[in-house]
């Protein structure tokens, strides 16, 4: 099997268990630190050291991309993601005419021309259990990219009203889902926001 360390590739004998009761060959790396490319017949494995370089190393490339690789400013909320290059924003990368007014209120206004649009959408399947040990979650950009924080997403859930929807249809999954008893999750569903 070949091993993928921070110190280098290795090609090691490796044999996972074959009794009646063992766990599958990619559950046995995981317990061991390792994180197979692939989980039928593992013949190449990531170690866990090395994973958590990778995802510095990508966290200190995105804070050089966006300015912060050179000083110890830290960034604020929503500072490390990209600039929409294709969304009208007059001033940055949209001239507008002396004659033109962008006041909704004035009845020669061509803010219709620049007017943004958005749509949503979301993974409603996809969960998020709580930590086994939250003392050792690091967040290397918590609510700095596109992603909302942690703190800002908890407020949120203790303000909102938790409504148990009644379905009219028979066996209705989606609404059987979002009543679905969930005390082991810290999270579900990802929904997302983009311009059009």
């Amino acid at each position: 099997m070949v091993i993928i360390d921070k110190s280098g590739v290795h090609r090691l004998e490796i044999r996972c268990c074959d009794c009646s009761n063992a766990l599958s060959p990619d559950i046995q790396m995981f317990w061991h630190g390792f994180f197979p490319a692939s989980f039928n017949r593992p013949k190449t494995a990531f170690t866990f050291k090395l994973m958590r370089v990778a995802r510095q190393w990508r966290q200190l490339k995105t804070m050089k991309w966006h300015g912060f690789g050179h000083h110890s400013d830290i960034p604020s909320t929503g500072e490390l993601t990209l600039f929409c290059l294709a969304c009208p924003q007059p001033g940055i990368n949209i001239l507008v005419a002396g004659d033109e007014s962008l006041d909704d209120d004035d009845k020669n206004s061509s803010s219709w021309k620049y007017t943004r649009s958005f749509v949503m959408d979301g993974n409603f399947k996809a969960e998020h259990l709580h930590p086994i040990k939250p003392f050792d979650e690091v967040w290397l950009s918590d609510g700095l990219g596109f992603m909302v924080g942690k703190d800002r997403y908890k407020m949120h859930l203790a303000e909102a009203a938790d409504m148990v929807e009644k379905s009219s249809c028979n066996n209705h999954q989606a609404v059987n889902q979002a009543n679905a008893a969930q005390h082991k999750l810290e999270s579900t569903s990802i929904r997302g926001v983009a311009c059009a």
